[in-house]
């Protein structure tokens, strides 16, 4: 029979591969699903993996996609390393939406394009906030900062709603729950014209750069990662272990928080209730099937958004239920759980 049995060394190449296997995992019970479904399985994997890459615009909108999950992940990257489990990034990337918003409700017709780079601002300090209420209450009084950041995401959906019910909302919106479309020059500025590709993918490139550079070329970030690999390591070294925390927890929320702000001040174009879609807890996947590295991000997030992407069509191209991106989604995350084994154990035959 075959056992597992713990390796001598963790297998580097495991390591590399693990993903890999987890996507073909995925894949392969995703042709079991649709011929379950009475669906043609070759049509349901086009669908998935070839109509968001197949031309100029599909790949433009994936790019779309990918923004906010790439930048939300690698702020999670950041907590995750470090120990520090924040599972509330959409929470906090609502908030962040909702200050940028904000800003963005004060301009004008004569408002200078100076507002864009102000609603960035707003939307990282908003997420950075709603980040901070969870590490006060882990800093202060020992809180469980899974349960704190994932409760205050409901309690961020109930202030949207709030908003967008109530005083935000549009007198001129024929008594829907939005508020009025943002002026044009709050608009984050497009890549190139006929594409809804803006800014975002640059910032979100230079996050990566930017992230690569703080976790392995500074003395900060190897702090950060020594306190999440070995606590009492990190405190016989004189690593201070709130600040850690803080650190990991204002970053990451920071970047759920712009994230938010680029997505209502960008493709949407106003706050709706309909902001919440679930890329806070994607990007929990992309981290990690991107080995909470920030290159590995990169490709994770691609991978993640035509998950989406392919969602949205099958839904209209296959009668499918909305709920097949989370299927997807969740299929990958449990694949990757199950083939990470494989760095630590390997597989044995014994009579």
């Amino acid at each position: 029979m075959l056992r597992l049995e713990v390796r001598p060394q963790p297998s580097r190449a495991w390591s590399y591969a693990s993903p890999l296997l987890a996507l073909l995992i995925t894949v392969v019970i995703g042709v079991i699903l649709f011929a379950a479904l009475g669906k043609d399985p070759v049509r349901g994997l086009q669908v998935f993996f070839w109509e968001p890459v197949k031309n100029a615009y599909a790949l433009s909108e994936l790019m779309v996609k990918a923004t906010p999950l790439l930048i939300i992940a690698l702020g999670l990257a950041v907590c995750f390393r470090s120990n520090v489990w924040n599972i509330g990034a959409e929470g906090q990337y609502l908030i962040g939406a909702i200050f940028a918003a904000g800003v963005a409700l004060t301009a004008t017709k004569d408002t200078g394009p100076w507002i864009v780079p102000v609603i960035v601002l707003a939307g990282a300090l908003g997420g950075m906030l709603w980040a901070g209420i969870t590490a006060l209450l882990r800093d202060r009084f020992n809180a469980n900062e899974i349960l704190v950041s994932l409760m205050l995401v409901y309690v961020a959906v109930q202030v949207l709603n709030y908003l967008v019910y109530g005083p935000w909302k549009d007198p001129m919106g024929y008594n829907f729950p939005q508020t009025k479309t943002f002026e044009s020059v709050t608009q984050m500025p497009r890549l190139m014209q006929g594409s809804r590709v803006n800014i975002g993918l640059m910032l979100a490139l230079a996050g990566v750069v930017a992230m690569w550079v703080f976790l392995f070329r500074t003395y900060a970030g190897y702090a950060q990662q020594v306190g999440g690999l070995a606590p009492a390591a990190a405190r016989y070294a004189g690593f201070s272990s709130r600040k850690a925390l803080w650190i990991a927890l204002l970053t990451s929320g920071g970047m759920a928080g712009m994230a938010g702000a680029l997505e209502v001040a960008g493709p949407i174009g106003q706050l709706t209730p309909y902001l919440p879609a679930g890329y806070g807890f994607a990007a929990i996947i992309v981290a990690f099937v991107g080995r909470l590295h920030p290159v590995g991000i990169v490709f994770s997030a691609i991978l993640m958004s035509m998950f989406y992407i392919g969602g949205e069509l099958a839904q209209s191209r296959l009668g499918l239920p909305k709920s097949i991106t989370g299927v997807f989604q969740g299929l990958l995350l449990f694949s990757l759980l199950a083939c990470d084994t494989l760095i630590a154990y390997r597989l044995k035959w014994k009579k």
